[in-house]
């Protein structure tokens, strides 16, 4: 038995040699003398400190193995390095050590028994794959991107250093742990994501590449970080090994989108104001054109102007009441053109023209989205009128349900958009205006009665056209010389009959009505004389001649009398005309008949101009 040890010690091809309890080698084997340079005679008489480079008197591994030789201690595979009589010039071998105590029968010596297997080639081949391994980190860590490695249960087993310094984690904190349950748990709200939908942990369940550009993964300091992500399968022997995650912090990219997109709807805000000025703008060189300035001398018109000049520098609400055409729109310009927010916008509002479920949308704005057919966002016209003034036509016509909201603006100064939950501050002026009796509306329940005296501050009666017989002639003029430039037509003017014609017209639509007469007749005019019999309305109030009834102290003439007196008239025009029959001033029109008719007339009396 003793034999076959003495042959497998001195023929193993590990180095083995035995050593006695106070560390001296007695015996080594053929290979590691072979190492040493020795030959199958020599003895052996060494320390431990002679075969091995790594011990000295503190050294651990010395104090290791003489608790091998006197405590019975195991040493297993533990790195040294031999060494040689010719150190300087020969190789140093790495290899590992183990180490054991043996105490043969019936021998009182105990020998511990050392085993150094060689590792140079194992060592080269580590040290190669640690440099590879080494540069492989070192590009991982010098990607701009976060890097992450799960298995298929996904659980971390990498992370390089652009992924710590985006979100925090250390790879200490992460390894060997659930990489969802770190930082990709939550939406974006906070609310629970779920592994199962993970995106990334699926890459490893499908073997399918999956791209993510708006989710977060959140921060060691609980902040969402908003991040970009690809989670590509990872795939060795045709078997799922788990997943790489590379992912990129798009904080900055989200920032400027969003500064972008508040941009456009800074854009999209100016522009609906560009729009509507251009709208506003356009009606007022309309109503420029159609109305003119507030025209008239009439003391009913003076007691007007009077109130206009008295509240216009006032920040009071106005009421301007009248009948319909009027001129209640001119009003309440002339009120925001003298007043201290001239240099802002008078937005007009008929409240008439606005449909029911779109009555907030109208007034005060919305967001995108917030109902159906709300494709981008809209300003509010109280948004539009902020400093300036806000003008509310046809307010009676606004339905009861909706005077509320109304109302609380007018209290409040502030409102929010519909589909908004941030509240605006406003500073508006309202002026309203109605043809309708608004105390009658509140006492029959139809109109608030808080609204009407938070609107009717200041009321202004603007007088119907009939109270204001004075100013037709000039309105008629104004209207005239306006319509003849705005259609091209050569100017015409009023004759005095023409002008008493209107004078007696009891004109039930006002200043509108008297516009689209004048309007009218340039229209049917074709020559030099405003054909106005044509245009006004109903054959008994365009009568030119009036009635003539005698009274029971006149006496009638014959028809030859009638004649001659008609003829004596009829040679008093021609001569006033300077024998013009037509045209403006024309004997005909100066007698108010057709010049054909006046020709006929000539010829009959036998009329003729003198040499």
């Amino acid at each position: 038995m003793i034999n076959t040890f003495k042959i497998l010690f001195q023929d193993s091809p590990l180095f083995l040699a035995m050593m006695d309890d106070a560390l001296i080698c007695r015996e080594i084997n053929q290979t590691w003398r072979n190492y040493l340079n020795l030959s199958k005679t020599d003895i052996v008489t060494m320390s431990a400190e002679e075969l091995f480079d790594d011990l000295h008197n503190e050294s651990a591994l010395l104090s290791q193995i003489k608790q091998v030789a006197h405590e019975g201690h195991v040493i297993k595979g533990i790195p040294v390095t031999l060494l040689t009589r010719h150190h300087a010039t020969e190789l140093s071998h790495r290899g590992l050590l183990s180490a054991w105590r043996t105490q043969p029968a019936h021998d009182k010596q105990v020998w511990v028994l050392l085993a150094f297997s060689d590792a140079t080639g194992y060592s080269q081949a580590s040290n190669e794959f640690r440099r590879l391994q080494t540069i492989h980190e070192l590009i991982l860590n010098a990607a701009g991107e976060g890097v992450y490695g799960v298995d298929c249960q996904g659980n971390t087993i990498f992370v390089n250093e652009a992924a710590t310094q985006i979100l925090g984690w250390r790879g200490a904190d992460v390894i060997g742990k659930p990489l969802h349950a770190i930082h990709h748990h939550s939406y974006p709200d906070g609310s629970p994501y779920p592994s199962s939908a993970c995106p990334i942990y699926a890459a490893f369940k499908d073997g399918k590449v999956h791209h993510g550009d708006d989710e977060v993964f959140w921060h060691t300091d609980g902040t969402a970080v908003p991040v970009e992500y690809t989670s590509t399968p990872i795939w060795e022997d045709n078997i799922l090994k788990g997943a790489v995650v590379i992912f990129r912090d798009i904080t900055e990219r989200k920032k400027n989108e969003q500064q972008r997109e508040a941009a456009y709807e800074q854009i999209r805000i100016l522009n609906d104001l560009l729009e509507h000025e251009r709208d506003y703008l356009r009606d007022e060189i309309n109503i420029t054109i159609n109305f003119g300035e507030i025209i008239g001398e009439s003391q009913a018109l003076k007691r007007t102007l009077a109130q206009i000049e008295a509240v216009a520098k006032m920040p009071t609400s106005v009421l301007i009441l009248g009948e319909s055409g009027v001129g209640k729109e001119m009003v309440a310009r002339a009120i925001h053109a003298n007043s201290t927010r001239a240099g802002k916008q008078l937005v007009k509002v008929n409240c008439a023209s606005i449909p029911k479920n779109l009555f907030e949308s109208e007034f005060f704005g919305h967001v995108r989205g917030s109902f159906t057919g709300a494709h981008r966002d809209r300003v509010g016209r109280f948004h539009l009128a902020a400093g300036g003034t806000l003008f509310l036509d046809e307010i009676g016509e606004i339905p009861l349900d909706s005077q509320g909201k109304l109302l609380r603006v007018l209290q409040e100064h502030e409102f929010e958009r519909v589909g908004d939950d941030k509240t605006i501050k406003i500073d508006v002026r309202i002026i309203a205006a109605t043809n309708r009796d608004l105390k009658a509306e509140v006492d029959a329940g139809r109109f608030r009665e808080d609204l009407y005296y938070r609107l009717s501050v200041f009321p202004i009666e603007v007088p119907p056209l009939r109270e204001r017989v004075r100013d037709i002639g000039p309105l008629a003029t104004h209207f005239l010389n306006s319509i003849c430039t705005e259609l091209g037509h050569d100017a015409l003017s009023l004759t005095q009959q023409q002008l008493d014609s209107l004078s007696k017209y009891h004109w039930p639509g006002n200043i509108r009505e008297l516009k689209n007469v004048i309007e009218r007749a340039v229209i049917l005019t074709k020559g030099k004389r405003l054909r106005l019999d044509l245009a006004m309305p109903g054959n008994h109030e365009t009568k030119q001649t009036p009635v003539y009834i005698p009274s029971e102290e006149t006496a009638f003439v014959t028809d030859a009398v009638f004649r001659e007196k008609e003829k004596i008239n009829m040679y008093a025009a021609l001569q006033h005309a300077d024998w013009r029959i037509s045209g403006t001033d024309g004997a005909a029109e100066l007698l108010g008949i057709k010049p054909s008719t006046f020709a006929y007339r000539m010829k009959l009396y036998g009329i003729q101009k003198p040499d």
